[in-house]
């Protein structure tokens, strides 16, 4: 759904209700400026992120040490590629 920023400004309490269903862009001038949606969406939203953040964290310090089991691993030889995790 999509609004202008004054219908959004007199419907506020109508289209929060909206967004629990679907997000609702507020426009000004024309351009998309603003995105309502329910929290539990923002909630979905943040965890995903926090999860690509720690993974990129944990590969960044044990960089050696993924390396070194992936060496390993290639000095012993893998029946099956899908076994390598990382």
């Amino acid at each position: 759904m999509r609004v202008t920023a004054t219908e959004a400004k007199n419907r506020f309490g109508a289209l929060c209700l909206k967004a629990k269903e679907a997000p609702v862009v507020v426009e000004k001038a024309g351009q998309p400026d603003t995105v309502l949606l329910s929290y539990a969406e923002y909630q979905r939203l943040t965890a995903a992120q926090n999860s690509r953040s720690r993974r990129k964290q944990f590969s960044e310090q044990y960089a050696d040490w993924i390396a070194a089991q992936n060496a390993a691993a290639d000095a012993q030889g893998l029946w099956s590629d899908e076994l390598r995790t990382w």
